[in-house]
């Protein structure tokens, strides 16, 4: 059997400049869930198909590592801990 493909991963963004990585399964009404939690940003920016949620974890995972390499080690602002 094939494991549906329902989540994707996603950016949201200030500008240029990345402040959070994640996993979605419905990106509206995440993005709502951080505007109301009070985090500045833009927009959401899918930056995934959507896959299985294991394979998108794997990729949110994937993706904070790349961007620690690239940034001395930090993670975005609003990632709190190194697996998103």
């Amino acid at each position: 059997m094939t494991k549906k493909r329902t989540t994707l991963t996603y950016d949201l963004k200030k500008g240029r400049e990345v402040v959070y990585r994640g996993t979605t399964n419905d990106p509206e009404r995440r993005e709502r869930e951080h505007r109301d939690a009070g985090l500045d940003f833009d927009r959401l920016l899918p930056t995934s198909r959507r896959m299985t949620p294991q394979g998108a974890k794997d990729r949110e995972a994937e993706n904070l590592e790349r961007y620690r390499r690239n940034h001395g080690g930090r993670n975005p602002r609003y990632n709190k801990d190194s697996d998103g």
